[in-house]
């Protein structure tokens, strides 16, 4: 179950080509947990140039990071977040709000968005680029698991808008499933402390703040505020991991291992 479950996350999302089956996408939508657990497949993968970090300039890096993110996940979820802003936009209610995100035309607010999250995954990438290697891709590991993680939280504390794939992965859930996500999610936390555990807990962090702004602008949750938690907490998380590690002082040790002293 768990495993088809995972499949079934890894189909909706990335752009692999597993888990389009629809025993895989029903263990998908019943399991909140396969969110993360796909979370350490699609950072691992995303992660691969931060390898290079020391060998090629950081902006290089940083390109192939951003290059890689949408080869790996490809468009969906920057979608969802172009909607949301097109929605952001928009005076008026809940209904009128929620049309402007089914309109296919592009508007201010959804190239404010993307631009905005754009640059500051860039900056973000930049900036763990300029950490030591082991450090950089714990932290985009982490930040990808805190990514999905946030989509876990939606399902498992929001409630659906409208009828769609929010309605159906919300559909039967209760507060208390999200603390199998959490705990699946945790190892990812432990890979370097504090910065990857701030990277995961950003994913929850930012849900809870987004599940907020839904439920009053939109009237709830659907699959277009499942993809922008998924892109805004990618951001977040990434910028949170890098203070956390600026605050303390860091060194290798033997294996890899990663042990901090504080100042």
């Amino acid at each position: 179950m768990v495993l088809s479950a995972v499949r079934g996350a890894l189909g909706f999302l990335s752009r692999l080509p597993i888990g389009h089956s629809e025993a895989a996408w029903d263990a998908f939508a019943a399991t909140p947990a396969a969110f993360p657990l796909a979370g350490y497949v699609v950072g691992a993968l995303v992660a691969v140039p931060f390898l290079a970090v020391g060998l090629v300039p950081a902006p290089v890096v940083a390109a192939a990071y951003l290059a890689g993110v949408v080869v790996v996940t490809g468009v969906n979820h920057a979608d969802g977040l172009a909607d949301l802003g097109d929605a952001a936009v928009v005076h008026g209610d809940p209904a009128e709000r929620r049309e402007a995100m089914r309109d296919t035309t592009v508007g201010v607010g959804a190239v404010l968005a993307l631009g905005t999250a754009l640059v500051g995954l860039a900056l973000g990438a930049l900036a763990v680029a300029g950490l030591p290697t082991l450090a950089a891709v714990a932290i985009v590991v982490a930040a990808e698991v805190g990514a999905k993680l946030s989509m876990a939280t939606l399902a498992c504390l929001g409630s659906p808008s409208h009828e769609g794939f929010g309605e159906t992965v919300l559909s039967d859930k209760r507060p208390r499933d999200v603390l199998a996500s959490v705990a699946a999610a945790l190892p990812a936390a432990a890979l370097v402390v504090p910065a990857a555990t701030v990277a995961v807990a950003a994913g929850p962090v930012v849900a809870l703040l987004l599940e907020r702004w839904a439920d009053r602008r939109l009237d709830g949750v659907g699959g277009d505020v499942f993809g922008a938690a998924n892109e805004l907490s990618r951001v977040v998380a990434l910028h949170a991991a890098v203070v956390a590690w600026t605050l303390f002082d860091w060194e290798l040790v033997d294996w890899g291992v990663l042990a901090w002293t504080r100042w």
